[in-house]
């Protein structure tokens, strides 16, 4: 398949082997269509099989190479298998999207810890089981790319989102790890920091300043992965915000920031 949009080329996957975690809605969904326009062999990950299903469909309809396979971004031998599964049936993966994530709120007198850990386990040990899926295959062929997509959220903690903020922090800290570890292997790493995103995950969200389409997200999300970046911020004007509030007094981020914010 091939495509263009507004004069961008949407072609340099041709043949690639891209595999997204979280691919039943959303950001993931998007990717999918995307990477799909772009000529990659898709295989999409996702607890909802019956979104997936619909999904290939709707790509092998236009003529796209995809396959799923059921998975729980927060079950480590879970992922195994279904890359294991995937990679029967498309051959080894070369980009690895860890996009699944999940969010949960705190207030000043619940801290949610229940759902904070399950925010942990999907957002920042879920990508590391990801890429541990396909790591040894990468690492042997020499080449690849691991992609997780983290939020602008990972430059402040903000309120009532202390677990999602926190996650992706660590994420953002893990990616940057491994990014330097694995220079000399010719794998690349890249963090995806967006901001807000209009997905099912943010619809609640009352205010969500310079946000964007998911179609939108996930074309500059696949310019910036082909362009292999280090970490790609967008808009970069919601990025330098968030950044800003570093050296803000706690009293205005509270009165700035609304409580019900979900990035990404």
């Amino acid at each position: 398949m091939s495509g263009s949009v507004e004069g961008v080329d949407r072609m340099g996957f041709e043949g690639k082997v891209v595999y997204i975690t979280g691919a039943s809605s959303g950001i993931g969904l998007a990717l999918a269509k995307e990477f799909a326009l772009r000529g990659a062999r898709l295989g999409i990950l996702a607890r909802r099989e019956d979104r997936l299903r619909q999904l290939c469909g709707e790509i092998r309809a236009t003529g796209g190479t995809i396959e799923y396979a059921v998975a729980d971004a927060a079950d480590r031998g879970g992922m195994n298998t279904a890359v294991a599964s995937l990679n029967d049936r498309l051959g080894l993966c070369d980009v690895m999207i860890a996009n699944a994530g999940i969010g949960a709120s705190n207030t000043s007198t619940d801290l949610n810890v229940t759902a904070a850990e399950q925010v942990i386990r999907t957002n920042l040990l879920g990508p590391m089981y990801a890429f541990e899926a396909v790591f040894a295959d990468l690492l042997a062929r020499g080449s690849g790319h691991l992609v997780a997509v983290s939020s602008v959220a990972a430059f402040k903690g903000l309120p009532t989102s202390a677990a999602y903020c926190a996650s992706k922090a660590g994420l953002n800290a893990y990616l940057e790890s491994i990014r330097i570890s694995l220079r000399a292997r010719n794998i690349a790493v890249t963090a995806i920091c967006p901001g807000f995103v209009r997905t099912e995950m943010t619809e609640k969200s009352k205010k969500m300043l310079w946000a964007c389409n998911a179609d939108v997200a996930a074309r500059k999300i696949a310019r910036a992965i082909q362009r292999q970046k280090k970490v790609y911020v967008f808009p970069t004007r919601m990025g330098l915000l968030v950044k800003s509030t570093r050296w803000l007094p706690d009293w205005l981020v509270a009165k700035a920031l609304p409580d019900d914010s979900v990035f990404g």
